[in-house]
């Protein structure tokens, strides 16, 4: 027996429970049968190995809006036999051949599903790459299908709009990724710098045509964590650059600079101060900025800043 989320009965307004067994709704209190006939959606088969259960579960209709038909299709598999494992003879086999060519046609018929189903299937490889989750996933599906009507994606470059939608997904998640970053991962190496570029101009253009007043805001604690987990830094080293982020916060620093490079100079302050041997050029080869930056961001911050910690005897060593 299940509770239900519809909790009282019409009658005697007691607990609503559900009978799997007999397919009915019954109440608890009076048992009236408030509902009969209703639908099964447990695993095929009962079983008590959990891999059993996973084995036997039916399919869940779950839709997704990274794929241009929602993830519904269907697929005509290329077999020489049947579902009993008898082999089929030469003009079925020819039918069926017919029927899967004309399935696959009839799935993007025109250029516009054609032109979805392309981005769509790059936001797949990219996010994969890049190991981004599929909330990021989702979420930049559904920014590329409510473009339509707002900005003209035909005859542009797929790879830029992707990289420009991943982004844009990537604020909205409040997920740390740059948009040079993301086209690293989509194009070659030599095209990296033309492909930003023009990923840019597209994000720009996005922000203003959907109707948003601001482009999300990623905060500086979120560059500091970000360089700080692919660095491996302790835990200590990033909580007071978090901190020493958060007390010159209301400064002039980062007007007009790459936060990561803000980000970075924070955390080798605050290594330095702990003395933890943190190397400029492995933070500045993370971060993506130049030793020289990491250097002159921290001379910025020594110099608006006078800077005391005081350690507890067991933190000192």
């Amino acid at each position: 027996m299940n509770i239900l989320e519809k909790q009282n009965c019409p009658e005697c307004k007691s607990t609503l429970v559900d009978d799997m067994q007999n397919g009915e709704i019954i109440c608890s209190g009076c048992g009236v049968v408030v509902d009969d006939q209703i639908a099964d959606f447990g695993p095929e088969t009962i079983s008590s190995n959990f891999e059993d259960k996973m084995k036997l579960a039916r399919a869940t209709g779950q839709t997704t809006y990274s794929q241009h038909d929602l993830g519904i299709t269907t697929e005509i598999s290329i077999s020489a036999k049947d579902f009993s494992g008898k082999t089929i003879n030469r003009e079925v086999a020819g039918q069926m051949n017919n029927l899967r060519k004309w399935q696959q046609r009839v799935r993007v018929s025109s250029p516009r599903e054609r032109r979805l189903a392309n981005v769509l299937a790059k936001m797949g490889e990219t996010c994969e790459g890049l190991n981004l989750s599929k909330n990021v996933l989702e979420t930049a599906s559904m920014i590329y299908r409510n473009l339509d009507g707002h900005v003209d994606v035909k005859g542009k470059s797929v790879v830029s709009i992707t990289a420009a939608t991943i982004y844009m997904a990537c604020k909205q998640c409040d997920v740390v990724r740059s948009l040079e970053e993301i086209c690293r991962g989509i194009c070659p190496a030599k095209d990296v710098k033309s492909k930003t570029k023009l990923a840019a101009r597209y994000y720009r253009t996005m922000v203003m045509e959907m109707g948003q007043l601001h482009a999300p805001v990623v905060t500086m604690d979120k560059y500091i964590s970000k360089i700080a987990n692919m660095t491996q830094t302790e835990v200590r080293v990033e909580r007071l650059a978090l901190e020493i982020a958060e007390k010159t916060k209301d400064s002039s620093i980062a007007d007009g600079k790459a936060p990561n490079g803000i980000a970075a100079a924070y955390l080798y302050v605050a290594s330095v101060l702990l003395g933890q041997n943190v190397l400029q050029r492995d933070v500045s080869s993370i971060a993506g900025v130049t030793e020289v930056t990491i250097r002159n961001r921290c001379k910025e911050i020594l110099t608006c800043y006078k800077l005391k910690i005081t350690l507890r005897p067991s933190l000192a060593n």
